[in-house]
């Protein structure tokens, strides 16, 4: 690369005027399908703004209003209108509008988790990263712009997209030449937020919900727009005209009690003129579309539109079935049947395909780098391309992380002499499973973003911030997934009758998980289940590093105390200031690899919902931090409703005196969690007979008084003097110390809530982590540097 070349590709990746040339594009294509400037003239105006030179003539004048625009004072807000429109009148006189389009899939889960089988859940979840993360911004070129680098690496298939898709005379022929890497703000976390002309709106978003539909058959997608006058892009929606009816502050400030006015503008902990002026930016268009996008979504017509409902409805059979696909939702239209004579002819336990199925398996392949034969695909007699070269997996990228982060991932491996690249994706859960201690089970890690929505309400005033938020939070969210991975995990060998089913002769080393999406603030993971919580632990605590380090702007100034909101109160001083206001909430399953993948889903959704509540319980007490909610389950009948019920009517208890027993302390801050960890690590380190872990649990439900003694009874019958004070430090003091100081009671096994008893008159309510460090026993690994106290520890009986 030439200093020349490399000095404009920074620029256009650090190109503060991004989002200026958008708006002057727009602008100078003006309102009609044709544009009012020669196409070329447009092409080197774009190039003068994103490398700072004079723009042409014919369109300076433009430039200059978008120019103007920008020049606004961030904190300069009219009382009126109409000191706006007098102020600045060539904005507000300025006719042509701006295009401005949102969409993406809808009801996801139920697209991705239909199957029953991890290949096709693989390649469902692809196949939707493919078409946000590639085939739209390859409606705007994006291949030409160094930031969509996964599109740089598929030059000739976004070239393919706009020529052999989007620009036939039955699709949209006039749009790729509108269309601009500048105009996207975002296209991360399944959905897309991009300007452009305004004669084009309904073009865009159309094309974008014909594609899910065309390339997925099934997947569910919703695309919206709408045209926006310049000033509103500063200043939120605007009227056409100035009269007694117009609403702005006055008007708001007369009818403040109006519920409407209060559900449109209120905010929590902001006076109503700040709450207005919050309203009243860019983010006011965005929710605009985000409402129009709902009602669209649920079946609503939009008003002003003449769109149809269904323009491009997704694929329901309504025809009796004659031989269901595998997993039984439609009818099977192939069968990929091998054959003892070729071992290339179809795939393993000859399936029954749907085309949705079988669209979903070879994306699953590709996207797995499994090399198996795709002769089945061939055969089927289907024309439909996966766009291999667009198709990328998440492994692909987290070894990519690896080459450019010192690590010591590959330790094991190369202490046996092998290369990195004898390292393969797991296949199956099973391999996932055989990976963790005890082997044959896994995690399904479900973490989500908190306090996006009221980050964005406050802080995001314009385009540029919207563009600068969705690339940090993406950033943040993968590389804190890679390093919880390289951190908890290493390459795993698998046993002898795994290797077997892959058919090789060698070892096989494989990575033990699989990342089933990130996308936006969410991700979704399979882990080996010993591993699953610190892995929740470090994505969590990873997120705040790496978005704080984004800028001053993520900084929280709230502080919070400790010793209020933290349960766990270890050896390390922690201290409640430099928060990120931005943080992460996971749920956590730990189940057998056999447990269905769809009923996991919904379980650790379930659990995922618990921690976001739980943050934002906490949140009250100025904690902006991140929480997890996890559950063990042995069995799959374990749970016959939903977590919440069968916490509150199983391990809920009201015992005589109206003492509210909770036999669990889920869900737990990030720090809590740490303890919780640590805490079971001791009990693995002084062997603390099994048998009584069981029989303290099972004394929990009788009482409070009749645990605490039962607690107090084995612990002092332990004889290794070490063994008893570790249990007094990391568990006794560190969670079951009483709320007031001046208490020298022990409570252990119980702890109280943090309530103010002052003001109520309910009784305490107790509870303990003794159930989660039980289920948390047989997957933690014994320290290295423990010695063994089993020889001096008296083995006890209940009495």
């Amino acid at each position: 690369m030439t200093d020349s070349t490399a000095t404009k590709t920074t620029l256009q990746l650090n190109n503060p005027n991004s989002i200026k040339t958008a708006i002057c594009w727009c602008l100078a294509w003006g309102d009609k399908k044709q544009p009012q400037f020669p196409l070329s003239v447009l092409q080197q105006m774009r190039q003068d703004l994103n490398e700072g030179k004079e723009v042409p003539e014919q369109v300076r004048l433009l430039v200059e209003q978008v120019r103007q625009l920008q020049d606004i004072d961030k904190n300069y807000f009219p009382p009126t209108l109409e000191e706006l429109k007098s102020k600045y009148p060539e904005l507000w006189n300025q006719k042509t509008c701006i295009g401005l389009v949102y969409g993406g899939a809808t009801k996801i889960k139920q697209y991705v988790f239909e199957a029953t089988k991890l290949p096709d859940i693989r390649g469902a979840s692809a196949l939707l990263d493919r078409i946000n993360l590639v085939d739209l911004p390859a409606f705007f070129s994006c291949e030409q712009h160094p930031y969509y680098s996964q599109c740089q690496r598929a030059k000739d298939y976004c070239k393919k997209v706009r020529e052999e898709w989007l620009d036939k005379a039955e699709n949209f022929p006039q749009l790729s030449q509108a269309l601009i890497p500048e105009l996207v703000i975002y296209s991360t976390g399944g959905n897309i937020l991009a300007f452009c002309p305004a004669a084009f709106v309904d073009d865009l978003a159309k094309a974008i919900e014909k594609r899910y539909t065309e390339e997925t058959l099934t997947a569910n997608s919703c695309a919206v727009g709408d045209k926006f006058k310049l000033l509103e892009i500063r200043f939120g929606l605007l009227p056409d005209e100035i009269n007694n009816e117009t609403f702005w502050l006055e008007k708001y400030r007369n009818h403040l009690e109006n519920p409407l006015i209060q559900a449109y503008f209120d905010q929590p902990d902001t006076n109503s003129e700040e709450a207005f002026k919050e309203r009243k930016t860019f983010n006011e268009l965005a929710g605009d579309l985000a409402a129009k996008f709902n009602q669209r979504r649920n079946g609503n017509q939009l008003q002003e539109s003449d769109r149809s409902l269904h323009c491009y409805p997704p694929m329901f059979e309504t025809h009796p079935y004659l031989k269901r696909d595998e997993g039984d939702r439609r009818s099977a239209v192939m069968q990929a049947k091998s054959s003892p004579d070729d071992p290339n002819e179809g795939l393993p336990s000859d399936p029954w395909l749907s085309e949705v199925t079988a669209r979903k398996r070879l994306v699953g392949q590709i996207a797995k780098r499994d090399n198996a034969n795709r002769k089945w695909y061939e055969q089927s007699g289907f024309d439909w391309e996966p766009g291999k070269d667009a198709v990328e997996s998440w492994v692909d990228k987290f070894e990519q992380h690896l080459h450019d982060t010192p690590h010591r991932y590959y330790g094991k491996i190369r202490s046996e002499n092998l290369h990195p690249s004898r390292v393969k994706e797991a296949l199956s859960v099973r391999e996932i499973g055989d990976a963790s201690t005890p082997n044959g089970f896994i995690a399904y890690i479900y973490a989500d973003g908190n306090n996006m929505g009221g980050y964005i309400q406050k802080e995001i005033e314009n385009p540029a911030d919207y563009q600068r938020f969705s690339r940090d939070i993406f950033d943040a969210t993968e590389k804190s997934v890679y390093a919880a991975l390289t951190k908890h995990l290493q390459p795993h060998k698998l046993n002898s009758k795994l290797q077997a089913e892959r058919k090789s002769t060698k070892e096989v080393w494989i990575h033990p998980f699989e990342i089933l999406t990130i996308g936006g603030d969410d991700v979704m993971l399979i882990v080996p289940a010993d591993k699953a919580l610190a892995i929740a632990k470090t994505i969590g605590e990873e997120f705040e590093k790496q978005v704080l380090n984004k800028g001053k702007y993520y900084e929280s100034d709230k502080t919070y105390n400790p010793q209020v909101v933290q349960r766990y109160h270890g050896e390390k001083t922690i201290y409640g200031d430099k928060q990120s206001k931005l943080s992460m909430s996971t749920g956590v399953l730990i189940t057998a690899e056999d447990t269905p993948i769809y009923y996991a889903e919904k379980l650790t959704s379930q659990l995922l919902k618990s921690a976001k509540k739980y943050a934002k319980d906490l949140k009250k007490q100025n904690y902006y931090g991140g929480t997890v909610d996890f559950l063990v389950m042995k069995a799959v009948t374990m749970i016959s409703s939903n977590i919440a019920e069968f916490r509150s009517q199983g391990l809920t208890k009201s015992g005589q005196g109206q003492q509210k027993l909770k036999l669990y302390a889920a869900p737990y801050t990030l720090h809590e969690l740490g303890g919780l960890l640590e805490t079971a690590q001791v009990l693995k380190d002084v062997e603390f007979p099994k048998s009584q872990l069981y029989q303290i649990r099972s004394l929990l439900e009788r009482s409070k008084q009749t645990a605490i003694l039962n607690y107090r009874y084995f612990r002092v019958r332990l004889t290794n003097k070490k063994a008893q004070d570790l249990l007094k430090t990391q568990f006794e003091d560190a969670w079951c110390r009483p709320k007031q100081l001046n208490n020298n009671g022990n409570l252990a096994p119980w702890m109280s809530l943090k309530e103010d008893k002052e003001k109520s008159q309910e009784k305490v309510t107790y509870e303990t982590i003794w159930r989660e460090l039980v289920d948390l026993y047989p997957f933690i690994k014994k320290s290295q540097n423990t010695s063994n106290p089993s020889q001096t520890q008296q083995q006890t009986s209940s009495t």
